[in-house]
């Protein structure tokens, strides 16, 4: 029987298809840059913005508070996020003037002509093994969050921290997600502060890092978002396709153990490097294309992660340019999409002046997704299970629906794979799946099956 093998399918609520057409309005909204500056090449910030004006990214994240890169961020639409360093966090806690003084100088002078949407308090404290400033953060995040209520703007610009994956104790897998029990306490007081004010937690998943402490070559596909016969979750039954959906779906369990399901996950940073030293494993062209490409689709397909379906989750790429003085590995001055002279490192698909790279443009009138010629079994199985494990109504292909007959995997992985591009919001590269799918102006439709269909 070619049929899903992840958990039952269920029938998607009409809100989350409301929310898939509010979030078309803004298709790109949810895709970010990190902008890191310890370099001594880098171009100037006017330029920068220029570079981000040409490229489909909404979101740009500072690890400081550079006034000459805010100001030129200054009416372009583009969201910032500003950062409060470690060392400020003692003098933010203990002084609600500091803080005041810290939102006068960096945020007052700027907004709203520059779209300032997030602070930062702190950089990967929580891991940092500073039990003094673990205990100060919650303090300097308040009075922070007291300084911009002061000024009518504690609705408008949300204050939260950033934490490594390493927060967690346990993710593999998935549902089985819990935060590191010696963090609980800190953790949890960060979290009522962060659900009272509407704060998102801010994490850095990097499946990089998983493909080095487990360089087989499953994993370097499940990591790329390539082909696999993916991982199932064993206490849900669901199969998941790629490290990231894997890696934020166990953060997502860990909020849910402790009561905190409903605040929401910013992914603060991620990304793959282009090269490193020898003895690293991963680092590469093309694997740097294809992670930060395949995410890019993935995160456009607004299909979300199997325990978050339908809608993506705001993610920070890692990173905007090279930073030629960081130290460490080779790698860690080889993340940069783009060059200091301003051309691509590779091209991930955020050129707003291309087609996403992602399947042709969609036939005039009404469309339908369908396998392309010649995709092997397992290619097709992979998108059956994608689809239907990720809360799309796969019923009508499940024995006895109007659907299930021809049993047949290409049958099913045709009807699975229309339906996410027809709710998905019909663009070029809702129908794409990984390079094995096309759009057909021929209605698949026969019989009592009724293939989906919407005008392009």
């Amino acid at each position: 029987m070619a049929a899903c093998s992840c958990s039952s399918p269920t029938l998607l609520p009409l809100l989350f298809l409301v929310s898939q057409l509010l979030s078309f309005s803004n298709a790109q909204s949810f895709i970010g840059v990190n902008y890191g500056q310890v370099a001594d090449n880098l171009p100037p910030p006017e330029a920068t913005v220029r570079l981000l004006q040409s490229t489909t990214i909404q979101k740009v994240r500072l690890y400081g508070a550079d006034p000459a890169i805010i100001k030129a961020l200054a009416n372009t639409g583009i969201g910032i996020v500003i950062g409060a360093a470690n060392g400020d966090i003692p003098a933010m806690a203990s002084s609600p003037g500091f803080a005041g003084q810290w939102v006068g100088a960096n945020v007052i002078p700027y907004y709203p002509a520059s779209k300032i949407i997030l602070i930062t308090v702190g950089n990967e404290v929580m891991t940092s093994k500073d039990p003094n400033l673990i205990s100060q953060l919650l303090p300097a995040m308040r009075n922070v969050y007291n300084a911009l209520n002061g000024a009518s703007l504690a609705d408008k610009i949300k204050v939260s921290t950033v934490h490594s994956m390493a927060v967690l104790s346990q993710s593999d897998p998935p549902s089985s997600g819990l935060f590191n029990p010696g963090l609980a306490d800190a953790l949890k007081g960060l979290l009522e502060f962060q659900k009272e004010t509407g704060s998102p937690l801010a994490i850095n998943p990097y499946p990089f890092f998983a493909y080095q402490s487990d360089p087989r070559p499953d994993t370097l596909a499940f990591c790329l978002f390539q082909n696999n016969g993916g991982r199932v979750d064993s206490r849900t039954g669901i199969k998941y396709l790629n490290m990231f959906d894997a890696q934020v779906d166990a953060v997502h369990s860990a909020l849910s153990a402790i009561g905190f399901k409903d605040v929401e996950i910013v992914v603060a940073e991620t990304g793959w490097p282009y090269k490193g030293d020898p003895n690293e494993a991963g680092p590469s062209i093309d694997n740097a294309r294809a992670y930060n490409g395949n995410l890019i689709k993935h995160l456009r397909s607004n299909v979300g992660t199997p325990l978050m379906p339908g809608k993506s989750v705001d993610t920070y790429i890692f990173a905007l340019y090279d930073e030629n003085l960081k130290p460490g590995p080779g790698s860690e001055r080889a993340f940069g999409l783009f060059k200091p002279d301003l051309s691509m490192t590779y091209d991930a698909g955020l050129s707003k002046s291309e087609v996403p790279p992602s399947g042709p443009k969609a036939p005039s009138g009404s469309a339908w997704c369908v396998p392309k010629a010649g995709v092997t079994d397992a290619q097709l199985q992979a998108n059956l299970d994608y689809v239907c494990g990720h809360g799309f109504d796969c019923g009508p292909i499940q024995p006895g629906g109007a659907c299930f007959e021809p049993n047949t995997l290409v049958a099913h992985a045709a009807y699975a794979m229309n339906l996410l591009y027809q709710t998905a919001g019909r663009n070029p590269w809702n129908c794409d799946f990984s390079q094995t799918a096309m759009l057909t102006s021929n209605n698949p439709s026969y019989n009592g099956c009724n293939y989906p269909g919407g005008s392009t």
